[in-house]
């Protein structure tokens, strides 16, 4: 009989980081004097790609940042932030990040933040030498984080309270803590600098912050359910929420402050960005990550027009971000460990990057490498590691459902999505050996409207089993092994 290992990934607090103090003061303090940039998302007329831009993807797998070059849509390798290793994680003595999930930057470029959900740090990345200049940490479950159109300070959003946690991009040492309603997801601000925007995960609402005296001034009722992420227009009229929960799109009147529709846009909606076209016109991208597919939507105030699906090349499409040109706009595939590349003048995929294991956030910083190649210090933890994803087999009921399965150091990470079942039901995940034999892997329990949403399991899958079905559990069943949402940004 063959031995399986199940492994239950906790989150783990705890962190040391390359202190880089002096490197980050400079940042901070040097960032109105650098020379312009124009960051996207951005109007019709900014500089085009350059070999000294970066797009960078937060992967939460294997616990690093994967860094392009986009004029060559190379990938240069990736910054280190945790261990590749499970045993090590879990262990009590790990002092590196776990859960590298959000991504932000400076206006300058010259700092990019991550947040790593799991062990609740902020941390700050010089990006001309991809080292880690600031680790701050901050309360349970931060989620995004953006460093303030000053440069003096990173906003982060920490949803597993109800706060936004300002730090001080100089010394990384809390400022002030901004209360919110429950579970903060993201903080974006305007193109102007004079307003951030904070949307939440546990209750429907944005609040209207003024960033000169970090006062909120206004909430904005009425949001869809559960916003995970949100992007503000170029031209800071319209504030875009996704809502991967239920499906959704909240679309805001930024400058009225009110909504405007709410859009159903399909089962696991991500991420929305912004791109301006030579023709005039404004368009919304947004990741459907049930559908693999990333909407294209002209902007039209309250009545946005759907005018295209694009196939994504991969599976599981999550963060976004376009070039400041706005002639290419970027795509995490999540559970294809993936960025698919896609021309905006025909919206078609032309080229898909293979990238760091489960890529989360993805940001496009313009400038971010003044000078040199911009490889030192790059590693290739995460990159060129297995990863497939099966349709499964459902018995005994109606439904669909895929298993993405990935190979880590020591175990095999899966991550089961299903819709269509039972509401509330208990149901077991078995492998299927190439000899038609079956094991019992995990089981999980059905939302109320009958889905599985990202459940996460370790186990050793790859080259023992060929498929996997999904059967209701006998009574009794206990549910094992399991972090419902965990990748997918939820509570």
């Amino acid at each position: 009989m063959l031995a399986r290992r199940v492994i239950v990934r906790l989150g783990v607090g705890a962190a040391a980081a390359l202190a880089l103090l002096a490197a980050a003061g400079v940042h901070a303090e040097g960032a109105a004097k650098a020379h312009r940039v124009v960051q996207a998302p951005a109007a019709r007329g900014a500089q085009p790609i350059s070999s000294h831009d970066r797009v960078y993807t937060a992967d939460m797998a294997s616990n690093t940042v994967s860094v392009i070059d986009p004029k060559t849509n190379e990938v240069l390798g990736t910054i280190p932030l945790g261990q590749a290793s499970l045993g090590q994680i879990l262990g009590p003595v790990d002092t590196s990040q776990v859960g590298v999930h959000g991504l932000g930057f400076s206006r300058d470029g010259r700092l990019l933040d991550v947040i790593s959900v799991n062990s609740n740090a902020a941390q700050l990345i010089d990006t001309q030498g991809n080292v880690v200049a600031k680790t701050s940490y901050v309360g349970r479950s931060p989620h995004e984080g953006f460093v303030s159109p000053d440069g003096k300070t990173l906003w982060v959003a920490v949803r597993g309270q109800r706060y936004v946690s300002v730090l001080s991009t100089r010394t990384g040492r809390e400022v002030q803590r901004i209360m919110t309603a429950d579970g903060p997801s993201k903080v974006v601000f305007s193109p102007d600098g004079k307003l951030a925007y904070v949307n939440h995960l546990r209750a429907r609402e944005v609040e209207v912050i003024r960033v000169r005296d970090r006062r909120i001034i206004r909430r904005i009722l009425g949001t869809a359910p559960k916003s995970s992420d949100e992007a503000i227009s170029p031209d800071g009229r319209e504030l875009w929420l996704g809502h991967p929960f239920t499906g959704q799109i909240t679309v805001i009147d930024a400058r009225r402050m009110r909504v405007l529709t709410i859009l159903n846009t399909g089962p696991r909606t991500n991420h929305p960005q912004f791109v301006s076209k030579p023709d005039g016109h404004n368009y919304a991208y947004v990741t459907v990550g049930g559908l693999n597919e990333t909407l294209v939507f002209q902007r039209d105030g309250a009545h946005p027009l759907l005018l295209k699906s694009i196939q994504d090349h991969g599976f599981g499409p999550h963060g976004i971000w376009p070039s400041p040109d706005n002639s290419r706009i970027y795509v995490a595939l999540q559970n294809s460990d993936a960025v698919d590349v896609i021309d905006t003048a025909t919206d078609t995929v032309i080229d898909t990057l293979h990238v760091g294991q489960d890529p989360m956030a993805l940001v496009y910083v313009a400038d971010a490498v003044p000078r040199g190649d911009g490889r030192i210090g790059l590693s290739r933890q995460g990159l060129g590691r297995p990863v497939e994803n099966l349709s499964v087999e459902i018995r005994g009921t109606s439904g669909t459902a895929a298993l993405t399965i990935r190979r880590l150091d020591d175990a095999d990470e899966l991550v089961l999505n299903a819709r269509g079942l039972p509401a509330r039901q208990t149901f077991t995940l078995d492998g299927v050996r190439p000899d038609g034999t079956a094991a019992p892997l995990f089981s999980v329990t059905t939302s109320a409207n009958g889905s599985v949403d990202q459940a996460l399991a370790y186990t050793d899958f790859l080259g023992l089993y060929d498929h996997a079905f999904l059967a209701p559990s006998p009574p009794g069943t206990p549910t094992p092994s399991l972090a419902h949402y965990h990748l997918l940004c939820g509570p």
